[in-house]
């Protein structure tokens, strides 16, 4: 194997290792997260669409130098195969064995170059709905305290309210006044629980469509975690 497929072989082997670390169960999305915003992967940003567009560009051209060798040794052993020796015919057959191996080794090289550029943004858009969840649910776990406390202070007013009524009736002025303060306070606590019920019904509607954006985030992590190639080594006759 010449230098340049030794370093194709040898970086398929290492997109491998990596697929298989960031597919570990036991590895939240939110220590992926923390590790990828660590100050070396922040330096290293602004060349990283650069790197992989040339790895992507290197592997295309290995690809297609691949094919044609393969193309090149078929159209050989099926048009003159009958008339070489047995040596000459063993040594093209070598020949189109590389070129297939090459051709394999550069085609799961590119697809899993691609792959992995792929999870990686499915983990960083998995932690971040995963927080967002989590904000929200604290948020309409509030707004819920809140409303019970707006209930309650509802039926405190109106007992109240219930209860100057009946002295209101023996004609004394000053609960009037009460009643109507308690009335007005009345007024604005209703308005204020059906502010909150508005507030919790928009962040339910809320965590909902981030829970459906998480379960499809899931599903397509664990169809590309499900779709992640065997490879099998080949060492050189």
């Amino acid at each position: 194997m010449t230098l340049q497929w030794t370093a194709v072989a040898s970086f398929l082997y290492a997109e491998i290792v990596v697929l298989l670390i960031l597919c570990l169960p036991f590895i939240s999305p939110h220590r992926w997260r923390k590790i990828f915003n660590f100050n070396i992967w922040n330096r290293i940003a602004p060349y990283w669409n650069k790197g992989f567009l040339t790895m992507i560009i290197i592997l295309i051209v290995l690809f297609l130098d691949a094919v044609r060798e393969v193309r090149k040794y078929s159209g050989k052993e099926s048009g003159t195969g009958e008339k070489l020796n047995p040596n000459a015919f063993d040594h093209l057959h070598m020949k189109l064995f590389r070129a297939q191996r090459n051709l394999y080794i550069s085609g799961f090289s590119l697809f899993l170059w691609l792959i992995v550029r792929r999870v990686v943004t499915l983990i960083n858009q998995l932690a971040v709905a995963l927080g967002t969840g989590a904000a929200l649910q604290t948020q309409v776990d509030g707004a819920n305290e809140a409303a019970k406390r707006y209930m309650e202070d509802n039926e405190q007013l109106k007992q109240a309210l219930r209860e100057g009524r009946t002295k209101t009736a023996h004609g004394n002025e000053g609960l009037k006044r009460d009643v109507d303060k308690l009335t007005k306070e009345l007024r604005t606590a209703e308005d204020a629980l059906r502010r909150s019920h508005a507030e919790v019904d928009a962040m339910r509607r809320q965590m909902e469509m981030l829970n459906k954006e998480y379960d499809r985030l899931l599903r397509e992590h664990q169809e590309l975690q499900n779709s992640q190639p065997g490879t099998e080594d080949k060492k050189d006759q």
